[in-house]
């Protein structure tokens, strides 16, 4: 078959634009879903979520002495003990938090924070060091050290793939609606395309690109069956993060072929006028997920979930002159599942007097968290990932 300028060019376009498929794989086969394996879910609440108005020392008068405006008021925390309180939008994980589901982790962060967005985010998502550049992501080498993985071992419900999930030997694939993406490549064309792809030409540019498009074919065709599977009948909120995990539910029930799960929940960037703002994004987060452990421990599989919430840092003490906060450095992480070994409030928040430059300092550094989850809940040699050795917390 003859290809022509435009015919390369469309090619070329869907395969850029989807950002969701691998470099390269081994085999353009469908691969048998795990039966009963761990999984890991990340929740990355984008723009630098305020952790001392998520998880807020009530009894702390420095907390209130630095916002005096914007302090979360005694009477409307909700109490996980007696010195910290979640709070109000999240009456949903206190129950979790009760329920003995959830973990959390105060001061993570790391040495020399950086307290640009897009840098940060790059260090959370490469887990590098502060004066490190990586182009793989943490998640994307977790991939890369199975034996035989597929695209769809990591899943991120979005347009485009973040870099954690990017690895040297296969990237992780992107989509927000898998019967979408599947309507879209049955276009004839791309069809056509898929099935006349010769391997002893494959490293031109041509031919790469039909080869990435047959194997993002096969694995959409994979994801698409898993999808029906199971409908969950639970109520999602219709926003974007709902829709997401109601998705990544359906998927878990289903038992795909899947290891990690990542979305994200934007709008946590609050310079001005932060509380209204921060309560509708917790809100929304808190609702959906709600939803998604109601639907987990309906289907009997919350047991074999984790969940990691995080944010690229937390937001200063003090509060500004436009009744918000600025960007900050530690904040709290949380950690959501039916099997942890150590649920409740995990370590105390960092001092309220000695701050880094205005911020808290960070008394774990958050590639313990990711030590956690490799060694302890997925089973992973974590130094491989991670480059180095970072001792995992008794949490799971």
């Amino acid at each position: 078959m003859k290809t022509g300028r435009r015919d390369f060019l469309r090619i070329g376009s869907f395969a850029t634009a989807s950002l969701m498929i691998p470099q390269m794989l081994t085999s353009s086969k469908l691969y048998d879903p795990r039966k009963n394996a761990k999984s890991l879910v990340v929740i990355q609440l984008t723009g630098g979520n305020d952790g001392l108005n998520t998880v807020v020392p009530f009894r702390n008068d420095i907390y209130y002495r630095n916002r005096p405006k914007l302090a979360i008021s005694k009477n409307e925390v909700l109490p996980l003990d007696d010195e910290l309180g979640l709070h109000p939008s999240l009456s949903g994980l206190q129950e979790v938090f009760r329920n003995g589901d959830m973990s959390i982790v105060n001061g993570v962060g790391y040495p020399e924070p950086n307290r640009s967005h897009f840098r940060s985010m790059d260090i959370w998502q490469t887990a590098s060091d502060h004066d490190r550049i990586l182009g793989t992501g943490w998640l994307g080498r977790l991939i890369d050290l199975q034996s035989d993985p597929a695209p769809y071992n990591a899943l991120e419900i979005d347009e485009a793939l973040s870099l954690a999930l990017k690895g040297e030997r296969m990237k992780g694939l992107a989509f927000k609606d898998p019967e979408r993406l599947y309507s879209q490549l049955q276009e004839p064309f791309i069809q056509a395309t898929a099935r006349s792809v010769n391997h002893d030409h494959v490293h031109d540019e041509v031919g790469y690109l039909r080869k990435t498009l047959a194997e993002t074919a096969s694995s959409v065709d994979y994801l698409y069956e898993r999808s029906k599977v199971y409908s969950s009948r639970i109520d999602y909120p219709q926003t974007s993060l709902g829709k997401g995990l109601k998705t990544i539910a359906e998927l878990i029930v289903a038992e795909s072929d899947t290891m990690v799960y990542y979305i994200s929940h934007a709008g946590f960037d609050t310079h001005v006028g932060q509380d209204a703002k921060h309560r509708k994004v917790l809100g929304q987060y808190d609702e959906a997920v709600s939803a998604f452990i109601k639907d987990l421990k309906k289907n009997r599989k919350f047991d074999d979930v984790l969940i990691l919430t995080f944010s690229e840092f937390g937001r200063r003490v003090s509060q500004n002159a436009n009744g918000g906060t600025d960007h900050g450095a530690a904040s709290n992480v949380f950690l959501m599942g039916g099997k942890l070994n150590r649920p409740g409030v995990f370590n105390e928040v960092p001092s309220l007097s000695d701050l880094d430059n205005g911020d808290l300092r960070y008394t774990v550094d958050f590639r313990s968290v990711y030590s956690t989850i490799l060694e302890r809940w997925l089973d992973q040699p974590s130094r491989d990932v991670l480059g180095q050795w970072f001792a995992p917390l008794p949490i799971v």
